[in-house]
Order: C-alpha cells, then structure tokens, then sequence
C-alpha cells in the first residue's frame, strides 16, 4: 500500500484547520504544516495533529510555498489540501479505498473539488484538481496565484472527492494584488495566469481591463481548451455588463470554435435568448443542453445543475410561454427528477394542478 504525505500551508486558520485534519488525519501517514506568518492560533492547533510544523516567510507565491511543503514530505505521494477544506464521510471511505488499491505506478491521482452548493447542500459547481502527486518526480507547482501542477506520467483518477467548505471569506483583494505586484516588475504572464488574472479582473469589476485580458489571451491560441471556453463566457459576462450584449453573444458563440457544446454555454445562451423574449431559440439552446454529455475528466469547471435540472425548468417556462402547457408540465416533472424539492418545480406543480382543476 502506498503512503501518504499530507502537505498544506496555512495562515490564520484556527476556525477551520482542527476540522479539515480531523476529517484527514487517520487517513495520511505524515502531516507537514507550513505556516505562511499566523498571528492566531493556527499553530497551536496544527501542533495537536503533528510535530512537523514549519515556517515559510511569505512572498506573494503560493507555489513556492506549496513546493517548500512538498520538499518536506517523506512519503511515497504528497496530498495538498487547504485548510477550509474536508473529506466527507464517503469520500473518506473513497479515499482509503484507492490508497490501499492504487498502482505505484500512477504519477497522479486527479479528484473532483467540490466548490459551490445549493441550499440543500448539493454540490452546483466541482472540477478535477490534481490531489496525490508522486513524490521526488519532477512535478512542481508553478503560478504564484491559482498555482498547479502539471500532471506528467500515468495519471488517474480517484472516487473520492474533497469538499471546500468556507466559514468566512479570504483576502477578495489579495490574488489580484499579487498579479498587479508581478505586472509592475515586468513578469510576463504565461497564458494560465493571464487567464487568471482575467478573472479577477472580471471579479472586480474591471470589465474593460477584463475584455482585454481575455481577448490576448485568446487571440495568443496557448490556452487550454476549457480555460478558452471560459474566457469566451467571461467575455460575455463583460460585454453584458457594460452593455453590449451583441458581443456578449458573440463571444458565447466563439466558445463552439475550441470543442463541442458544454451545457454551461448552451445555458448562457438559452438565458441571453430568453432575457430577449426570443423564446424558441431560447428552448433551442436548452434542449441542446439536455443532449450534452457531462465529462468531468475534462478538466473544466462544472455546473452540474446545467446538465439537467436548469434547462429542465427553463423549458417548462420556455413551452409555457409557447402555449405547450402538457410539454411545459412534462419538462416541470423532468427537473422534479433531478431536484424533487426545488421552489421553482413545487409552484409549477401547483400551477399546472390548479389550471386541470380549473379545467
């Protein structure tokens, strides 16, 4: 059986860190902790699970502290995780599962990183992060914000999940300062980071500076396919805010230039259709959505409501707009299927009872 380093990098997390190792700790066979300069109780806590505690002085780069964690693990697989984050009972079990199962031979375990919830806790946003990287071969992080690692070797992927679980929010200020510190010294940002940068540009509100960022990154054609499919939605995001929604549809339709649809688009564009009173191509792109098949491996951020439930129930709105209220009902019941106790399918459900009643 494989072992395995536990390696995270902390700063002021007192409120979350004894629940995040808590929920690892049985399960790892080493815990390495760097503190990047806590003035709480991080340490204290974290010395409760481990003796190998460590400071690293901070330099606006997560990737040189996550490496400096690495080059403190001893095990044959180094597992990162922050420290708002958790293994949820079954994916605990997942977990042990493939360590006592994986092939030595595997370089790299990918997992799915659940990041968004609805209220009831289901998971509405997830994409697969790079979790058990094989240690002393070759892999580093790279990027001094949304830093990874490229995967080389033999890559696979694990049934289990970690869940992200913030109890307050972080720095919202921080990562673009850290991109605007590294553009001022004249670092030039590789297409990731200037996709990244977009993004929090985007965040921030800078929409012009955004489109901007997005479109050289774009026109550069070095991105990954779905960095670029995203980059052509958060264009669109720009231009509707800033009130020029042809080019926000343009960039929503330049996303089918890099791959086949992606339900997050075809939605994006059922919505556009549909804010226009343009009701059956709006119903056209939903449908669609219902015909795409959801591969997480892909690596993309995933919207696992758009594989279902939400063209579902903008259809039932979409037929009944049409005057096909027996298909409107028929699309209610389909995203009843999907999320049985949703506000929007029980006040359908009780529309189309009360319109047979009436009949």
């Amino acid at each position: 059986m494989i072992t395995v380093s536990l390696c995270m990098i902390v700063k002021d997390e007192e409120d979350v860190l004894a629940r995040c190792l808590e929920s690892v700790s049985d399960l790892v066979d080493e815990i390495v902790i760097v503190d990047t300069g806590s003035t709480d109780r991080t340490r204290e806590i974290a010395e409760q699970f481990t003796n190998r505690v460590y400071d690293f002085t901070w330099a606006d780069d997560f990737a040189a502290a996550r490496n400096y964690s690495f080059f403190l693990a001893g095990k044959d697989y180094c597992m990162w995780l922050d420290a708002d984050d958790v293994l949820l009972d079954a994916d605990r079990a997942a977990f042990a599962a493939q360590k006592e199962t994986l092939d030595p031979d595997v370089t790299v375990v990918m997992a799915k990183y659940n990041t968004g919830f609805d209220g009831e806790g289901n998971v509405t946003f997830s994409y697969f992060r790079e979790r058990l990287i094989k240690n002393h071969a070759g892999m580093r992080w790279e990027g001094a914000v949304h830093e990874a690692v490229t995967p080389v070797g033999r890559v696979a992927y694990g049934g289990f999940a970690v869940t992200h679980r913030k109890l307050r929010p972080s720095d919202p200020d921080r990562n673009l300062r850290i991109y605007e510190s590294q553009l001022a010294r004249g670092v030039e940002l590789d297409p990731r980071q200037q996709f990244y940068y977009g993004r929090e540009l985007y965040y921030h509100q800078r929409y012009e500076e955004a489109i901007q960022v997005f479109e050289r990154f774009l026109d550069g054609g070095q991105g990954w396919i779905e960095n670029n499919i995203d980059a052509c939605c958060h264009c669109a995001y720009c231009y509707e805010r800033t009130d020029r929604p042809e080019r926000a549809l343009q960039s929503l339709l330049r996303s089918l230039a890099y791959d086949r649809p992606r339900a997050e688009v075809c939605c994006e564009l059922g919505r556009w259709f549909f804010q226009r009173e343009q009701i059956p191509l709006a119903a056209y792109w939903y449908s669609l959505a219902l015909t795409c098949a959801r591969d997480d491996r892909r690596g993309g951020f995933v919207s696992p409501d758009c594989y279902g439930y939400l063209p579902c129930i903008q259809l039932c709105v979409c037929y009944s707009r049409l005057g096909d209220l027996e298909r409107a009902e028929r699309m209610n019941e389909l995203a009843a299927s999907f999320k049985p106790d949703a506000a929007p399918v029980l006040h359908n459900r009780a529309f189309f009872q009360s319109m047979a009643a009436g009949e």
